[in-house]
């Protein structure tokens, strides 16, 4: 299944859901147009939180402040935005190595 990005006036919107407290961090794949995450700190005081930006970051290579939380701050399931990215290179960067 392909990870349903949306783009417009140069922010990137996709769904993500988190999965605290995982082994390692990861990029799990993507399930009904959401990207599968996981993260290793749990699910308190925002901690995964912080973690799925950091990630998201390192994979897209921005600065963590262009990467936010739009909707789900405490569900599993969130919207996340990313400025100064389109579709297809939150795509692309996403499933690149990381460097």
């Amino acid at each position: 299944m392909t990870l349903r990005v949306e783009s417009q006036s140069g922010i990137a919107r996709f769904r993500v859901k988190v999965q605290p407290r995982a082994r390692q961090e990861e990029i799990a794949g993507v399930r009904d147009g959401a990207l599968r995450v996981r993260v290793r700190p749990p699910a308190l005081a925002g901690r995964a939180n912080q973690a799925l930006v950091a990630l998201l970051a390192e994979r897209l290579r921005l600065p963590q402040s262009s990467i936010k939380i739009a909707a789900g701050e405490r569900s599993s399931h969130k919207l996340v935005e990313v400025a100064g990215l389109d579709a297809a290179t939150v795509r692309e960067r996403l499933w690149a190595e990381p460097s």
